[in-house]
């Protein structure tokens, strides 16, 4: 890990899978950043949607025990959360600054500088997705590709605004009342597991709801701000030469956001859209994600482990990856950029 005059680390043991979280302090506060697996293997750099940590967005996911065993054979994983999301976390001061997406967006390369790391995998959730793919586009060199989920690339439409005006003004009179908490369940999960009058909501859905109990509301407003007042990214897009791999649910409040993206990608671009889902596919149909990424991540020489060799150590690092592996045809998921719908029975 590398020295810093300006950042301090507090490692606290987490209450799942042997993760260590790193608050580091840079720029203008301090990051959490949560850590699984060995630091010798490629780096995979996650970022939440609003209100979320890696908790409540990447863990269904993880959990998975097939999406467990063929990430955490690869890669090293780093969960940033947003400034303040993180578990227990205390209220930003209110004379902070609010950061903009670029701030957050260099607060990763200020992550990825302190633990000496060079170029990463990064998995982002609709507004994580878009920081990261903001960060992907003002540090190229820094990344190896993305896999995104309802990811965000566009301005706000006058829809997205009006509707974070009004989150914003109710987390900001009221906290993490029951009608903020149903306006982010709606952002985040499809209309099959919230739920109605006939049928109960979900496991998931209720977890979620706990979760957001213990998000500190000043601080969610301060993201939901960023990423409401962010800009469009679409030019920036099209001069990525990482490969991307996109999930949405049909369901979800960003389709078109989704679609739109992966038009403006190049031929190294990979859609998948998930039936019966909304935006949080992490946690709604992780199932639907192993697959694709699989064909994703063999194309970079990355593979699962067989159930009789559960956790051997990964050959590779960043640095050793053939460069071949980096063209369009080598993706498995072959041709230019593919739509798959991935059917779930309900």
């Amino acid at each position: 890990m590398a020295d810093s005059s300006d950042s301090v680390s507090v490692d606290m043991e987490t209450m799942s899978l042997g993760g260590k979280e790193h608050l580091i302090k840079i720029g203008c506060g301090s990051v959490s950043v949560v850590v699984f697996g060995d630091s010798d293997k490629p780096a995979l750099v996650t970022y939440p949607d609003v209100a979320l940590n890696y908790v409540s967005c990447f863990q269904g996911l993880f959990i998975y025990p097939e999406a467990f065993s063929l990430l955490l054979h690869n890669f090293c994983i780093y969960h940033i959360s947003p400034p303040g999301h993180e578990l227990g976390a205390a209220i930003i001061k209110p004379d902070n600054p609010v950061l903009s997406v670029d701030d957050l967006a260099d607060q990763i390369a200020e992550v990825l500088n302190y633990f000496g790391l060079g170029a990463v995998m990064c998995m982002g959730v609709t507004a994580g997705a878009y920081i990261l793919s903001l960060f992907a586009i003002k540090y190229p060199q820094r990344v190896l590709g993305l896999i995104l989920v309802s990811p965000l690339c566009k301005a706000p439409s006058w829809t997205e605004w009006l509707y974070n005006k009004a989150l914003s003004n109710f987390i900001y009179f009221y906290g993490m009342c029951s009608l903020t908490k149903e306006l982010l369940v709606m952002r985040y999960f499809g209309k099959e597991v919230r739920g109605n009058s006939q049928v109960p909501e979900s496991d998931i859905v209720q977890a979620c709801r706990r979760l957001l109990d213990e998000r500190q509301s000043p601080n969610v407003l301060r993201f939901l701000e960023a990423i409401n007042g962010r800009p469009d990214i679409t030019e920036g897009l099209k001069k990525l030469h990482c490969r991307s791999l996109i999930f949405v649910g049909e369901n979800s409040p960003f389709h078109a956001e989704a679609l739109h993206m992966t038009s403006n990608l190049d031929r190294s671009c990979a859609l998948v859209e998930v039936q019966a889902c909304g935006s949080l596919v992490t946690e709604e149909q992780p199932h639907a994600m192993l697959i694709p990424m699989e064909y994703f991540l063999t194309g970079y020489g990355f593979y699962r482990p067989s159930q009789f060799n559960v956790s051997p150590r990964s050959p590779l690092s960043p640095t050793s990856i053939s460069p071949e592996l980096f063209s369009p045809e080598s993706m498995g998921l072959k041709l230019k950029p593919i739509k798959t719908r991935i059917s779930v029975d309900i």
